[in-house]
């Protein structure tokens, strides 16, 4: 267990008001430290209080007297906690006043203001939870649909880390015996024990590949799928956004050049997270604040994973439309053909027809009826998620830094058969080895530098 001599404290609950606020304290003397700013009104107190228990009563500034707020103290003793160290958490009214009037009476006391993350750190760092859990808390946090949040408990749970253990046991045993050799040269690996070792390091890496395929689609889940409607000004982007979101979100004008901006939003498709972007109409402009807007527009469509072009098919495409057209190639395009609902006075077939080059994916909507939005949403689920199921059997992949880990660990463990298979040195093979143990190691954490662990807990907010 990581032994911390200081205790922390950070308030735990969002700012703003609310009908519950939490102090958080971690430490050895976290107990010591909130008795004596605690009064039960039946004089109980926190020294001989069972774990997991709550207890009635008030914060008082010990100097004054002065009540403070009333709370109510929930104790857990190390080592049945979040952090598996002491922890006591002050439950008093929500407004920020409060919370921080208590906090800083807490500091007072000698305790010192919670990192980012530093619970969570804690948590790992006495062996609670491994690396890739600790991550998976972040991930439910952000979760914004019930498919993200459903993938980051199975994290939380152990799902990763017991695949990634296991596969990194199995290269343990065979590097044991490997390493065994190296003293004693002159015991070569036999052949059959050679085909039974190529074969478990053939099997080690069909897994790790089966893990990283997951990753180009467990990310979306995590991160969501970053799309951007675009097309040039007055073609219905923003009415589009709006129908999706089914509120009014952005600003509709007939005015064209209304969007000057990135409007980014998430919506929820079939569990899918989208982070959905409105651009500024794509055209020239002499406008300063306008030809900001439109290069951020472009910005995005680099971007972005899914680019939706929406069109005017009431009227004949122009010029401004196929400067639209240059801008989508190469990329993953549905190409949304608005304001079905008005009259042409030209062949539709033709109007769709000059699209399809640029995407099979052409469909017919309009944005203030609603008409072929269930379409819509279909299309873009499907663009990336066709073979999705919902009830996906194996681990899933969402964290970059868990799939370049997964990358690099099958990288050296090819190099390693290919040691074998060429009877190269058993130093070599032994090397390729430990390289790919390590490499699965940085994912639980049981190989990590300092530098690693700021980044990742960085991320956090104080008081998790």
């Amino acid at each position: 267990m990581f032994i911390n001599d200081d205790t922390i404290a950070a308030i735990s609950t969002p700012l703003g008001e609310g009908g519950i606020g939490i102090v958080r304290l971690s430490g050895i003397n976290s107990l010591r430290i909130v008795e004596g700013i605690f009064s039960s009104p039946k004089n109980k107190t926190l020294k001989y209080l069972k774990s997991h228990r709550i207890i009635y009563g008030h914060i008082k500034n010990p100097l004054t007297g002065e009540k403070i707020d009333e709370v109510l103290v929930t104790v857990m003793r190390s080592p049945h906690s979040y952090t598996k160290e002491n922890v006591v958490e002050i439950n008093c009214h929500g407004g920020m006043l409060s919370l921080r009037k208590i906090l800083e009476l807490v500091l007072k006391q000698g305790v010192r203001l919670g990192e980012p993350g530093e619970f969570t750190r804690r948590a790992f760092l006495n062996g609670r939870i491994d690396l890739s859990q600790a991550e998976a808390v972040l991930d439910l946090i952000r979760s914004k649909t019930d498919e993200s949040r459903r993938i980051a408990i199975e994290q939380l749970q152990g799902g990763l880390s017991e695949k990634i253990t296991t596969l990194r046991d199995g290269l343990v045993n065979i590097c044991v015996n490997v390493e065994a050799r190296i003293d004693f040269p002159e015991d070569e690996i036999e052949t059959a024990q050679k085909m039974e070792l190529l074969e478990f390091m053939q099997d080690v890496g069909k897994e790790l590949h089966a893990l990283i395929k997951t990753y180009d689609e467990g990310r979306f889940f995590r991160e969501g799928l970053l799309t951007a409607i675009i097309g040039k000004p007055n073609v219905g982007k923003s009415s589009l956004l709006n129908a999706l979101l089914r509120r009014e979100r952005a600003i509709v004008a007939e005015i064209p050049g209304t969007t000057r901006d990135v409007i980014e939003e998430y919506l929820n498709i079939n569990g899918l997270p989208l982070r959905i972007m409105d651009t500024a109409g794509i055209r020239d402009v002499e406008d300063i604040a306008e030809k900001e807007g439109v290069n951020r527009s472009l910005k995005s469509i680099e971007d972005a994973d899914l680019v939706i072009a929406v069109f005017d098919q009431s009227e004949p495409l122009n010029e401004e439309d196929f400067e639209v057209t240059k801008k989508i190639k190469h990329k993953n395009t549905i190409i949304a053909l608005n304001k079905c609902d008005l009259r042409s006075g030209f062949d539709d077939s033709f109007f769709a027809s000059q699209l399809t080059p640029y995407t099979s994916c052409v469909l017919k909507i309009s944005a203030t009826r609603g008409d072929g939005l269930d379409g819509l949403k279909e299309a873009i689920f499907n663009s990336y998620l066709k073979d999705w199921k919902e009830e996906r059997e194996g681990v899933v992949v969402t964290n970059l830094r868990h799939k370049h880990a997964i990358e690099d660990a099958g990288a050296a463990l090819d190099r390693a058969i290919y040691a074998l298979r060429e009877s190269q040195p058993v130093e070599i093979l032994a090397l390729e080895l430990r390289e790919s143990m390590e490499r699965l190691g940085e994912i639980v954490g049981t190989v990590t530098t300092e530098d690693i662990l700021d980044k990742i807990f960085s991320e956090f907010c104080i008081g998790k």
